[in-house]
């Protein structure tokens, strides 16, 4: 799940783009004092293809910076000339706080000059105004695709982390994910699974899961696979069980599979680790 904030001085402008949008069946956080635009905002939004929600709403870049810093939001839609403070300065100023955020940007024909200010600041698109039907859904794809291709890749770059770099102690600032890491702690021997979590705690698999990724670096599945081996490298460590039972008490049910996950994860064969961890 992604967050978008939206940036326009022109209200129109700002809640043409919020309300025309497909983004239905999402789980929004709404940030707007006025109820009737907030209301709007929920009940009109329609992002369901995009995998995105409405993280909040500004009126000019000073605002804006502002609520980009309290949400750090993965995409920021903004447009150029703002009371205040204008995106080219609020995108600068934000990189320089370590922003990395996708922005896209909304520009009058006239200002395509000063527009390219802001694609030196690394901005991931530019629209021209006034937009037409499907611009900025396609841009926010686009943005989409970049970002869970980079996922991928950190993915693939997980896989291959030591075990030994994994801290099952890291406190979570977010609720929810605190909650599925406790749920992992006291159910990892059992068939768990990122849906089954995110149902008791009553919110998407999606906003989990990505939630989960930014606090903890690890998907869900990864962090279940890493402390059950953390729990399995401690029993092995003990040497009062038999590998069978190890695997077994670390929620294992096939021994072989264990082994297999434990050499890919750790580097070594359960029993060879057990050797080296005992002096053998």
């Amino acid at each position: 799940m992604y967050k978008v904030v939206v940036v326009e001085d022109e209200s129109m402008v700002r809640k043409g783009i919020i309300l025309t949008i497909d983004w239905s069946a999402l789980d929004c956080v709404v940030v707007e004092d006025e109820e009737i635009a907030r209301k709007g905002i929920i009940f009109t939004i329609n992002w369901d293809a995009l995998n995105c929600m409405i993280a909040g709403e500004a009126a000019n870049g000073e605002e804006g910076a502002e609520v980009i810093r309290r949400l750090s939001p993965d995409i920021i839609v903004t447009d150029l000339k703002m009371p205040r403070m204008d995106g080219v300065e609020m995108i600068a100023k934000l990189r320089e706080q370590g922003n990395r955020a996708k922005f896209i940007i909304l520009t009058a024909y006239g200002d395509f000059k000063y527009a390219q200010s802001a694609v030196k600041l690394g901005v991931s698109d530019y629209l021209l105004k006034p937009l037409k039907d499907g611009d900025l859904e396609q841009a926010v794809t686009r943005i989409i695709d970049q970002l869970e291709e980079g996922d991928r890749l950190r993915q693939k770059e997980e896989e291959e982390t030591p075990i030994f770099r994994f801290n099952a102690d890291r406190k979570a600032k977010n609720k929810y994910v605190e909650q599925a890491i406790k749920q992992i702690r006291e159910h990892y021997k059992e068939d768990i699974n990122i849906s089954t979590v995110a149902e008791q705690l009553q919110i998407s698999e999606g906003y989990l899961s990505r939630v989960f990724k930014k606090e903890t670096d690890y998907t869900f599945t990864t962090y279940l696979s890493y402390y059950r081996m953390k729990v399995a490298m401690e029993l092995l460590k003990e040497g009062n069980l038999k590998v069978y039972e190890v695997a077994d008490a670390a929620g294992y049910s096939d021994t072989a599979y264990f082994s297999a996950q434990f050499k890919k994860i750790v580097g070594i064969a359960p029993s060879e680790y057990q050797d080296r961890v005992r002096g053998h």
